[in-house]
């Protein structure tokens, strides 16, 4: 569990620093620790595949893996119910916080109006907290209207948060892989990515992003502990296809990081789940 208790600090810690900068990070330092983390991402992608492919017993069933997989969540659309999850989801929050800004204005003196994003990626109604309490005048309950403006703001970045942390083949695969031969490698290259990823969110959010931390915990234990109960069933045969076809989905991760190429990674995450139905099959007859 070393690589999950890692991976969940580096979000706490995350979520501590970016809380502290209010203004965010500038957009040039996340582009260049991203870029370093997409080609980590290609390295190990590539090593794995180099390391397992000469020692697979079905040297085609990788391939077959990534275009079967692929195929399925294509037709799944995936990363299409995923992107349309996150972004539904802001626009909830969006809705929301227009809401509870228009009732914190009701009784007082001044109103705003939520718009669309503007230049600076900003809505008219994310206004700093004390900007509004600046504004409406002395006599008006605002207390629970900007308490309900932070709740829905929070609540906005810990979804999306969490979904990004947990979403993903590092995530999914990085625990398997620690249970099964103590390989916490890509645990704690997504928890690079996800320190960085978390100081963003919490420097819009705040340090309520933390509670995402206990999520990512549970969510990367529980593939640790079906991978440990499971171990004696999984064979070295099906460990070593598995990390071929995993380290083609890192490299794959790798390329979108570093915006080569838009693989649409989640599309190809049942890949990984192919080697375990063949083994299973196989063992059948």
């Amino acid at each position: 569990m070393l690589g999950t208790i890692v991976n969940t600090t580096c979000i706490i810690a995350g979520s501590i620093v970016g809380s502290q900068l209010r203004k965010g990070i500038k957009a040039e330092y996340q582009q260049c620790l991203y870029t370093a983390m997409g080609i980590c991402s290609l390295a190990l992608g590539l090593n794995a595949c180099c390391k397992y492919i000469p020692q697979s017993e079905y040297p085609v069933l990788f391939i077959v893996s990534l275009a079967l997989g692929s195929l399925i969540g294509t037709v799944l659309q995936l990363t299409h119910r995923f992107d349309k999850l996150v972004n539904s989801s802001k626009r909830l929050r969006k809705k929301d916080r227009k809401n509870a800004v228009k009732a914190v204005g009701s009784t007082g003196s001044f109103r705003i109006q939520a718009s669309e994003e503007n230049e600076s990626g900003n809505t008219a109604a994310e206004v700093p907290v004390s900007a509004v309490a600046d504004t409406v005048s002395s006599d008006s309950n605002w207390e629970d209207g900007i308490e309900e403006v932070k709740e829905n703001r929070l609540s906005e970045g810990l979804s999306t948060g969490i979904l990004l942390y947990c979403i993903g083949t590092f995530s999914m695969l990085g625990p398997v892989l620690s249970a099964l031969n103590g390989d916490n490698t890509y645990l704690f290259t997504n928890a690079t990515l996800d320190l960085v990823t978390s100081a963003v969110l919490a420097s819009t959010y705040g340090i309520g992003m933390v509670w995402a931390a206990p999520v990512l915990f549970c969510w990367q234990g529980a593939f640790y502990l079906v991978a440990k109960l499971s171990e004696d069933a999984i064979s070295e045969s099906l460990l070593c296809e598995l990390s071929i076809v995993g380290g083609a989905l890192i490299t794959a991760s790798g390329l979108a990081i570093l915006r080569i190429k838009d693989c649409k990674t989640l599309n190809m995450i049942p890949s990984i789940f192919i080697p375990i139905l063949f083994f299973i099959i196989k063992s059948l007859f």
